[in-house]
């Protein structure tokens, strides 16, 4: 079988994170994505946080994977043209500018459906329709706005945004869903349609237990965070927890063998009520399993942090990996905190291609991320991210059907 999205045309607008990040994953399938970039500039990111100079930088090529680079001068009357014959080549059109960059380029979703009716034009937006839908949005603003950053962080300290990229990224994976579903819609009807997601709706999806937090509130305290069990009142909104589980069952990161100067030396423990006797007697406290003060989980509430602190007078006596290594076969939950540099070198990782090393012609060899999701019958392959322009000339010639006479007058012009 060929790959799972081949025959797809995507024509990529996008630029930085959160656009890249849902191309790629098409391209990643199979999806034949053009990315457009202004001559002689191209995506903002080539030249940012760069680590060699002169080169496109890691964060340009880590996001652009599987594509290929046709510059365009949208603004010029030969790029308009070139413009509107990409639209009506393509089944996809992706961009994430600011509100109305697309309409003041003469091209609103009216246009684009008279053009191609069988077009799907996919959007990602700041916010949605509200009093914030014409504001500009970063990552860390749509931690904030979506509900991420006032859940994350200690309940003494300040809100905190992630290191994971869930405003980006994971509105770009939220758009990639919804182009794949209007593509298999447009199988069944002949017609394309719009596609948006905005940066806070899809950190406010994957906020959602937290939003379960808040109408529990209504109804009482929430007993598995551990303010409860400190006697720490709740407020009218959900709170900061520290590294509570989330999930039921009291959870903490614990330090190990070595934390004093490796400051990844950690474990998250959980301390799930179906092994608190095989916990029990891992800590050298067998008699907690009958004891009636710790016997249930409703009795351990008000003792939460001092049993963790008994836990990790154990997991200090070992490193991370050991305490998984013992835990695992007793289905104890549990797992290292694991570093990038770990992450990188990570021998199972390379091996499933959830990382991988790709040659670039400027950069050389670099170690990026591959796909993570995994199809059985259509492997994923990771290319190296196209040079600005590199694709110009092909793409003019086999997609928009110009002569090479008409190609060498688009470059004179400076449309391409």
């Amino acid at each position: 079988m060929g790959k799972a999205l081949e025959g797809i045309r995507v024509l990529d607008m996008t630029h930085v994170q959160s656009g890249p990040t849902c191309t790629q994953l098409l391209a990643w399938f199979g999806a034949d994505v053009i990315k457009i970039e202004r001559p002689g500039v191209g995506d903002a990111t080539r030249g940012q946080l760069r680590d060699i100079p002169n080169v496109d930088s890691l964060y340009f090529t880590m996001l652009n994977h599987n594509k290929r680079s046709l510059t365009l001068d949208t603004k010029s009357a030969i790029g308009k043209k070139i413009f509107t014959r990409l639209i009506e080549e393509c089944d996809v059109m992706v961009e994430n500018f600011a509100p109305g960059v697309i309409d003041r380029m003469g091209f609103p979703w009216e246009k684009i459906q008279e053009i191609n009716p069988r077009m799907i034009y996919a959007s990602v937006k700041g916010f949605g329709p509200g009093p914030y839908e014409d504001c500009k949005v970063y990552e860390n603003v749509a931690q904030c706005t979506g509900g991420a950053a006032s859940t994350t962080g200690f309940l003494d300290g300040p809100p905190t945004v992630t290191g994971a990229q869930i405003g980006d990224s994971g509105t770009g994976l939220h758009l990639a869903l919804g182009i794949v579903t209007a593509l298999y819609h447009r199988e069944r009807t002949g017609r394309g349609q719009r596609v948006e997601c905005a940066m806070q709706d899809a950190v406010l999806n994957l906020c959602r237990v937290k939003m379960r937090d808040q109408q529990r509130l209504a109804h009482g305290p929430l007993k598995e965070y551990s303010q409860y069990g400190q006697g720490i009142p709740f407020g009218e909104a959900t709170p900061r927890a520290g590294n509570d589980s989330g999930g039921g069952q009291p959870g903490w990161i614990l330090k190990c063998k070595g934390w004093e100067t490796d400051p990844n030396a950690y474990v998250y423990f959980i301390t799930q009520a179906a092994v608190w006797g095989s916990i029990c007697d891992l800590i050298g406290k067998p008699e907690w399993k009958t004891d009636p003060g710790y016997a249930t989980p409703d009795a351990r509430l008000d003792k939460i942090p001092h049993i963790f602190d008994v836990i990790e007078e154990w997991t200090k006596t070992l490193d991370k990996f050991e305490v998984m290594r013992i835990c695992n076969p007793l289905n104890i939950p549990c797992g290292p905190v694991l570093s990038m540099k770990e992450l990188a070198e990570e021998p199972s990782l390379r091996a499933t291609g959830t990382v991988v090393e790709v040659d670039h012609p400027t950069r050389g060899t670099y170690l990026t991320v591959g796909n993570p999701i995994k199809l059985s019958a259509s492997p994923s392959e990771v290319v190296r991210s196209p040079l600005l322009g590199e694709h110009t000339d092909e793409v003019l010639r086999t997609v928009v059907g110009l002569s090479d006479e008409e190609i060498a007058a688009a470059h004179q012009e400076g449309a391409v």
